[in-house]
């Protein structure tokens, strides 16, 4: 589902999970193998209060998801050895990471992404990277109503 469609509430067949907390006690990971990009994007979000960690790859992001149970997890897709669109499949076939709500955050075309999700139907939304700060509290809030 993109932003835009999340903010008018619009129905979509990515809305599937929503995370069951109040907004204020999210628990969100990030994951990216830029460790620059995922520790900014963590940092930021724990300004805004939100209780967030960093995961360097997909193979860590499993770990810790695992460890952790995060409500939301922001998952880049484009990473060595195991890449966002596996390590997502690996979470929701884990009963730890099914109700987890899992945003495709990337550089790749919503296009690509959609073409992907229709085979497998794991993520919940998707969010282009370099969108503003706003947007993306925004689009946590909406899944942690």
């Amino acid at each position: 589902m993109s932003l835009p469609d999340l903010l008018q509430h619009k129905a979509d067949p990515w809305t599937t999970r929503r995370a069951k907390v109040n907004c204020a006690a999210l628990r969100v990971l990030v994951v990216d193998d830029d460790e620059h990009a995922a520790l900014a994007v963590a940092t930021y979000l724990s300004a805004e209060t939100l209780d967030s960690r960093a995961a360097f790859g997909g193979l860590e992001a499993v770990d810790a998801s695992r460890v952790w149970e995060p409500h939301i997890i922001l998952m880049d897709l484009t990473m060595p050895h195991l890449d966002g669109y596996h390590a997502t499949h690996a979470l929701r076939q884990d009963t730890s990471g099914r109700d987890t709500v899992i945003i495709a955050h990337t550089a790749l075309d919503e296009t690509e992404v959609r073409r992907h999700e229709i085979a497998a139907g794991d993520f919940d939304a998707y969010l282009r990277k370099g969108r503003s700060p706003a947007q993306l509290i925004a689009l946590l809030r909406f899944f942690g109503a």
